[in-house]
């Protein structure tokens, strides 16, 4: 008998999930960005930590920056989001009911 490949169990598992009842999509919606936001704020914490870290000595000025290059680009990414999602909510507003 042939064996089954992990890919091929990673997508029955998908599969499934997929088949699942959800709950409403506004939920999961909300619990995804809140998990993003989560991870902005988690990386500016750890952006903070390499900072100090470096002002005392324990720390490479290489992680500072990468650090915050990181939580940078996180915030630039969720200032993006936040403008679609705005952006989207305005359009929605100006259509005629």
């Amino acid at each position: 008998m042939a064996a089954i490949r992990p890919d091929a169990l990673s997508a029955a598992a998908a599969y499934r999930a997929a088949a699942e009842p959800r709950p409403a999509g506004g939920a999961e919606f909300g619990a995804v960005l809140s998990r993003a936001m989560e991870q902005v704020v988690e990386l500016g914490r750890s952006a903070d930590a390499a900072a100090t870290a470096a002002l005392t000595g324990q720390g490479s000025v290489t992680d500072v920056v990468l650090a915050v290059s990181r939580a940078e680009l996180a915030l630039q990414t969720a200032v993006a989001v936040r403008d679609r999602v705005v952006g989207a909510y305005q359009e929605i507003m100006r259509m005629p009911i």
